[in-house]
């Protein structure tokens, strides 16, 4: 294989192409938003495994793609992962987490209690490869594994909500139970629990405002 290829998939646009295809994604990405009531309705696989797909091609440190996705559907490993899951968010809320931070959180009424985490017909386990082993069992490190995994759970989140599925990030702390679980190798970390599905008829979520361009941008 040679080093190098040209690249010849790329197609430069008319700028005018450009910038209504720009203001059309903003506007369908502004619809995105975090949600914790899912119907039970079950979600066609292949179209997860595309979305994954699309995630794996973000960039990543030395081109090592240090992470891995395991989706989950099966009811009773999901209900594993609520109960293991509950137990770290109560020591969270009831202790754990400072003051301010659960001062913070008391407008969306968040709690220890996640029966999203059964409800929802998907949960996408994404772990985080600090290092891998070769064929040979020899020990290899991995780059910037924290930020190529962080861009790749983005591009996930919006190719999921660009085919209409909602999704929740969840992060209860420690989340060493997910290796145990799904059986995962001591090489990786979990980054995140992704909740996946489509909303319960009649889902609310917070009525919130986001920063406008002069307050998250700096033109020099």
């Amino acid at each position: 294989m040679e080093k190098f290829a040209y690249l010849t998939n790329y197609v430069k646009q008319d700028e005018n192409e450009m910038l209504i295809k720009s203001d059309i994604f903003n506007e369908v990405m502004q619809t995105r938003r975090t949600v914790r009531e899912y119907s039970t309705e079950k979600v066609n696989i292949e179209v997860i495994k595309n979305c994954i797909k699309t995630a794996g091609s973000a960039p990543s440190g030395a081109n090592k793609q240090p992470w891995h996705f395991v989706i989950v559907t099966d009811p009773k490993v999901k209900s594993r992962i609520r109960e293991e899951a509950e137990k770290e968010e109560k020591d969270f809320y009831n202790g754990k987490a400072p003051k301010e931070w659960l001062n913070d959180l008391e407008p969306f009424e968040t709690n220890e209690n996640k029966p999203f985490l059964e409800e929802a017909p998907v949960l996408i386990a994404i772990f985080e490869q600090k290092y891998y082993l070769d064929e040979s069992g020899t020990q290899h490190k991995n780059y910037y594994t924290k930020e190529s995994v962080g861009i790749a759970t983005g591009m996930l989140i919006t190719a999921l909500h660009n085919v209409g599925l909602v999704s929740l990030t969840h992060t209860p702390s420690p989340m060493n139970f997910l290796n145990k679980i799904l059986d995962r190798p001591k090489n990786e970390k979990p980054f995140l629990l992704l909740v996946v599905g489509y909303p319960k008829e009649g889902t609310m979520v917070p009525n919130i405002d986001r920063k406008s361009l002069k307050e998250i941008a700096t033109l020099k």
